[in-house]
């Protein structure tokens, strides 16, 4: 904060936790919904990567933090495959707007000028990140655009948050379980992939699979990595009420697009409010509001059930097939 690099002092945000089955992680940050970059005009999906407009090659070179690189040749395209190549290295930034505590961004060798797609190294590295920290409180997580996504220049977000979130230890239904995948049942819906550290790059390769899917047909999404139990884990045990949280969990939701600015809502439906943290921008609906007034807000953005139907039965086609 002294060197000048963040928009506004985060300091101890208020918190609170919604009364209700789902636990909502409910915190004030009124100074991020006021001062934070305003976010670039999206169009499209598959917008493609526009030097013209604000883009992390641009930054103060301060706010590197550190880089990581992949000593692996195991994601790279051969010639003549038709993927795309993948970087191998990753800028951590600091996040000049943070939402928590060591709000981060992950960026994949910024002077590739990818546009905000995933890919396989990107997904790998998030992953690989959250089962690396030795805080459990660690999240990492990703808006597509039309998903709240504020710059077309891939990228993760980090952040450390000292809450359990109920996301963590839900069960799944099993969809295709040796790939990892699975189906949320509770509010809301969407898929959840788990993995323990054997299988990342198989599971990294199963997720771009599914978000390729999406993007092709220009269906915005959200994702949120953290620590978790397996799908499979009872945790209504009352002795042992609790998960061991010893996998990632990676939830994907497939929701409705939002293009143009952003409303003018007590908080936006992203990727950390889909999966219970709520970032409120004022502290009347902070103080005010109830879990129905946040499954009504995020009712908005969640497909019809049968447009979530008809996306697993292809989604699990297509994870079988592959």
């Amino acid at each position: 904060m002294a060197r000048g690099l963040f928009r506004y002092n985060l300091g101890d945000l208020q918190t609170r936790i919604l009364p209700g089955s789902r636990g909502y992680v409910a915190q004030l940050n009124i100074q991020r919904g006021a001062e934070k970059r305003k976010p670039q005009e999206i169009l499209s999906i598959k917008q493609e990567f526009n030097a013209a407009q604000f883009n992390f090659n641009e930054i103060n070179p301060e706010e590197i933090i550190f880089e990581m690189l992949n000593d692996t040749e195991g994601d790279t395209a051969s010639p003549g495959s038709g993927r795309r190549q993948q970087p191998s290295r990753m800028v951590v930034l600091v996040n000049v707007s943070p939402l928590e505590f060591g709000h981060c961004l992950f960026v994949p060798d910024p002077s590739r000028c990818l546009p905000q797609v995933l890919t396989q190294f990107t997904i790998h590295a998030g992953i690989e990140s959250v089962l690396l920290s030795s805080d459990t409180g660690f999240r990492v997580g990703f808006n597509s655009l039309g998903a709240f996504a504020s710059v077309n220049h891939l990228h993760l977000h980090g952040y450390y948050m000292d809450h359990e979130l109920k996301i963590e230890s839900v069960r799944g239904k099993p969809l295709v379980p040796e790939k990892g995948f699975y189906r949320l049942l509770d509010f809301p819906v969407g898929f959840l992939f788990y993995t323990e550290s054997e299988e990342v790059e198989e599971v990294a390769r199963a997720i771009c699979e599914v978000t390729d899917f999406l993007v092709d047909g220009n269906i915005a999404h959200n994702l949120f990595l953290t620590r978790g139990c397996s799908p499979f884990e009872h945790t209504q045990d009352k002795k042992n009420p609790g998960c061991s949280r010893k996998g990632v969990r990676i939830c994907v939701w497939p929701r409705k697009s939002c293009f143009g600015a952003k409303e003018d809502s007590a908080f936006n439906v992203a990727l950390c409010e889909l999966a219970g943290h709520l970032p409120f921008k004022n502290k009347k609906d902070y103080e005010l509001s109830t879990e129905k007034d946040v499954m009504d807000v995020i009712q908005k953005y969640v497909l019809p059930d049968g447009e979530i139907h008809s996306l697993e039965q292809q989604l699990t086609r297509l994870l079988m097939d592959f």
